[in-house]
C-alpha cells in the first residue's frame, strides 16, 4: 500500500465508532506487525489543561483497545509535559491517564526522565547535536495529537507533538518552559527534531480544534468534525493547516518538512 502524502479522514462520530474505523482503513495493524516493534502512543499533555488543549484521553483509550483486539500487547503511552510547575506524572492523573494504564495494563511514561542517546546531523542548524530518549528509536511511534493553532509556529499538530519527547535536562536552559530552547526559532527547530525522529504513524483529532492559540481559546466554533490519520506526518499536518484555514505554505517547519520528511501535497480519501 503506497502511503506517501495519503492522508485518511471522515467525521467524527464518537470516539468508540470513529477510531477503530479510521484504523482499519489505514491498514495501521499491518504495518505495525511486519515490524515487530513496540507500540509508543505519544500524546500532548503540554500541560494539565482539558481537550481540546491535551489529546482527549477517551480517544487514547480506543487506540489502545483496539489494538489490544487486534493481538496488539506490547505497548505504551508516553508524554512530556511542558510546565516547569509540575511533572508529567501530574497530567496522567489529573487528565485520567492513570486510570487507562490501570484499566487497561499500559504503561505510562514520561519522556522528560527517559535515558538518553545523543545524534549528529551536521545539515541541522539549530541542533546539530540532538539528546533523545533511546525508547522512541526502538518502537513503532504512534503521534496522536490535536488540531491546535501556535502563537509561535503557527500550528501544533504531528511534526511539533515530537517536541514532548526531549530531555528538559538538555532543553530548558533556564527558561519557563521545559523545552525553551526550540522557542528562540521554533519552526527550524521542529523541523531538525523531526529529520531526527518522525511519527512513523498519526491520529489527529480534529473533533473539536483550537483556533487562534494552544494553550488558551477560542476553539473552532463550529467544531471542525473531524479525525484523520495517515503514515506521512509532513502530509497530515498540511492537511490540518488546511482545515484550520491556514494553508500549509504558511506553516514554515511544514514546508521546510515537504520533500525531506514526507510531502505537503497530500491526497485525502474520505470516509
Amino acid at each position: 500500500m503506497t502511503t506517501g502524502g495519503l492522508v485518511f479522514s471522515t467525521e467524527f462520530a464518537g470516539w468508540q465508532k470513529t477510531v477503530p474505523r479510521l484504523l482499519e482503513q489505514a491498514q495501521l495493524l499491518s504495518v505495525i506487525k511486519a515490524t515487530g516493534r513496540k507500540v509508543l502512543l505519544l500524546v500532548n499533555l503540554v500541560e494539565d489543561l482539558a481537550p481540546p488543549i491535551t489529546t482527549p484521553v477517551d480517544c487514547v483509550r480506543e487506540v489502545v483497545c483496539y489494538l489490544k483486539k487486534q493481538g496488539v500487547q506490547d505497548l505504551v503511552i508516553a508524554a512530556g509535559c511542558g510546565s516547569t510547575r509540575y511533572e508529567t506524572k501530574h497530567c496522567f492523573t489529573t487528565l485520567g491517564y492513570d486510570r487507562l494504564s490501570r484499566d487497561e495494563q499500559v504503561e505510562l511514561i514520561d519522556l522528560n526522565h527517559e535515558p538518553c542517546k545523543v545524534l549528529s546531523n551536521p545539515e541541522c542548524r539549530c541542533f546539530p547535536k540532538m539528546y533523545l530518549p533511546k525508547l522512541l528509536f526502538e518502537v513503532f511511534l504512534i503521534s496522536i495529537p490535536v488540531l491546535k493553532a501556535h502563537t509561535l509556529a503557527g500550528v501544533t499538530l504531528t511534526m511539533k507533538n515530537m517536541m514532548g519527547a526531549p530531555p528538559p535536562a538538555q532543553y530548558q536552559q533556564g527558561g519557563h518552559w521545559k523545552k525553551s530552547s526550540f522557542h528562540a526559532n521554533m519552526d527550524e527547530a521542529i523541523f531538525d527534531l523531526n529529520r531526527y525522529r518522525t511519527p512513523d504513524f498519526t491520529l489527529l483529532d480534529a473533533s473539536i480544534g483550537m483556533q487562534e492559540a494552544h494553550l488558551f481559546g477560542p476553539e473552532c466554533h463550529p467544531p471542525k468534525n473531524k479525525i484523520a490519520c495517515g503514515f506521512d506526518p509532513v502530509a497530515i499536518d498540511a492537511w490540518g493547516a488546511d482545515l484550520l484555514g491556514f494553508g500549509w505554505q504558511t506553516i514554515d517547519h511544514i514546508r521546510r518538512g515537504d520533500g525531506v520528511l514526507g510531502t505537503g501535497s497530500y491526497s485525502e480519501r474520505r470516509l
